[in-house]
């Protein structure tokens, strides 16, 4: 697909989901990132269901440091990869208490740093706590950017975010990386994919080759 034609697919993203919020509930950087490293293969629902319990019990990343991995592991058993997030997240508290002052940090190279955190989250953590432009890649954007062959079947998240970044306004990239997740659990799912009625959309109907799976 062309740069133009791929400007012009990725506005009507923007049109269609102009104010697009964040789905995890969480308030400050410190819950912000522990809810988005929970989210890691599982269901945003799912841990909106757990971090209430988790957040009172262990409201900054001293008290989370403090606990037994036991003890965190029970307020978020109902997720998958529960053993390793729990260890994750007292390790990352703990680094944050003696490396950050319990602060979030802000950059790429501090927020990576820390146990259990990538280049997806370090982003959602970014734009999400901090107003920060920047695309996450997730399946759902992965998805439908090589789906639309904006990006090679090949292209790894980073490859993906470079090329968005590249292609669109710093100004419009924390709602598109939004709407482009929305568009994923709405329309184009994995296993249904469609386009809105749209005219404008049923233009691209012929661009969108769904992966196969195992691809």
């Amino acid at each position: 697909m062309t740069n133009a034609r791929a400007q012009e697919l990725l506005s009507l993203v923007l049109k269609l989901y102009p104010d697009p919020q964040p789905t995890l509930n969480a308030q400050t950087p410190y819950q912000i990132l522990v809810a988005v490293m929970l989210s890691a293969q599982t269901t945003d629902v799912a841990v909106n269901a757990c971090t209430p319990a988790l957040f009172a019990a262990y409201p900054t990343p001293s008290a989370m440091a403090a606990a037994s991995i036991p003890a965190i592991e029970a307020k978020i058993d109902r997720l998958g990869l529960y053993h390793n997030k729990a260890k994750y997240l007292k390790a990352l508290s703990a680094e944050l208490v003696a490396r950050f002052d319990s602060t979030v940090p802000q950059t790429y190279a501090e927020l990576t740093s820390l146990p259990g955190v990538g280049r997806k989250t370090a982003t959602v953590v970014r734009t999400d706590a901090f107003g920060i432009p920047g695309i996450a890649v997730d399946t759902h954007v992965s998805r439908i950017i090589k789906g639309f062959g904006i990006a090679p079947q090949k292209a790894t998240p980073d490859q993906i975010q470079a090329r968005l970044e590249h292609l669109m306004p710093p100004s419009t990239w924390i709602r598109l990386h939004r709407g482009l997740i929305r568009l994923g659990r709405e329309w184009l799912t994995a296993r249904h994919p469609q386009l809105p009625a749209d005219p404008a959309w049923q233009a691209f109907k012929d661009d969108y080759s769904p992966l196969k799976e195992g691809k």
